[in-house]
């Protein structure tokens, strides 16, 4: 069941965040003290907040090589919304 949600999460990370909020809560709540990065997280930045989410540990956040994973998810990101944008001005 984890290689599923693995390969689901990489297709989907906005849909695989949703179903760990759902089914996990306490994980995005000890991740995140409100609402608003979150949202900004999956209007923005979506694989990156959920890389971050799976990392975090309450009480210690995110370090040493957690912190190398959450920035290469933001790379992604920041790269297909590059790609996108490109693609739309048809260049």
């Amino acid at each position: 069941m984890g290689c599923l949600f693995a390969i689901f999460a990489g297709l989907f990370p906005r849909l695989a965040l949703f179903m760990i909020f759902i089914v996990r809560p306490r994980f995005v709540d000890a991740a995140f003290d409100t609402w608003f990065w979150p949202i900004l997280g999956i209007l923005f930045l979506p694989f990156a907040t959920l890389m971050y989410v799976l990392f975090y540990t309450p009480g210690v956040g995110l370090v040493g090589w957690e912190w190398f994973w959450v920035a290469i998810a933001a790379a992604i990101d920041i790269a297909h919304i590059g790609a996108s944008a490109k693609y739309r001005l048809g260049r």
